[in-house]
């Protein structure tokens, strides 16, 4: 680990120590900062290593949500997300260049019209079916946020730079949904809406960063 990394690995460790002793959350909503600020950082940098951090993050989001009734969020962390953070793994492996760091690139116009449809055929099939639960909460809130960080998670596996496109319009909703559940006291719902704040700016680093080396190379 260079010196760039380490500097800011530990910045966001205790920045997430600091939170979790503030919001009296430190083992599990101190651990969730930590691992996703430091999964968006190094996902940022191009580095395999943000694919570990994502693996333990997603479980312990789908936690959270599981304790704040949003099941949605829950299944999608633990049966979909999860598992994708070692599909990216492995397939991240296969493109890294001599300084290991992952060979980005671009979407082409069609791919734009496909994300874009699935994100809101996925955000209305999901909500419907999620309002169909008696103890859910912002059914589709919840649904846009799985399907829309569903595609940027792919297209993160697959190296697309407008996987930070996506998670930025996804911090908006994710930023909603964790302001109206800390508002109605959630649990551990201060230590997520911190969590949705800090990817909101690691998304907009990334987003600069990949646009530099997709031209790049």
């Amino acid at each position: 680990m260079n010196k760039r990394y380490f500097i800011v690995a530990t910045v966001c460790i205790l920045f997430s120590i600091l939170a979790g002793i503030i919001s009296k959350d430190l083992v599990v909503g101190g651990s969730i900062l930590a691992t996703g600020l430091l999964c968006a950082y190094f996902a940022s940098e191009g580095k395999r290593i943000n694919y570990v951090y994502g693996f333990v993050n997603y479980i312990l989001m789908g936690y959270v949500a599981f304790k704040n009734n949003l099941f949605g969020i829950f299944f999608a962390y633990l049966f979909i997300f999860s598992p994708l953070q070692i599909h990216g793994f492995l397939k991240w492996k296969k493109n890294m260049d001599d300084d290991e760091q992952v060979i980005t690139r671009a979407f082409t116009f069609k791919n734009s019209i496909i994300i874009v449809l699935s994100c809101i055929l996925g955000s209305m099939v999901f909500g419907y079916l999620l309002h169909l639960l008696p103890s859910q909460r912002l059914a589709f809130l919840d649904a846009t946020s799985n399907s829309i960080n569903l595609c940027g998670v792919i297209l993160l596996n697959l190296r697309f730079k407008e996987a930070w496109w996506l998670w930025l319009v996804n911090n908006v909703v994710d930023l909603m949904i964790w302001i109206f559940t800390t508002i109605n006291h959630g649990e551990g719902a201060i230590m997520m809406l911190l969590v949705s704040i800090g990817y909101l700016l690691l998304n907009v680093y990334g987003i600069v960063k990949w646009s530099k080396e997709t031209k790049r190379k």
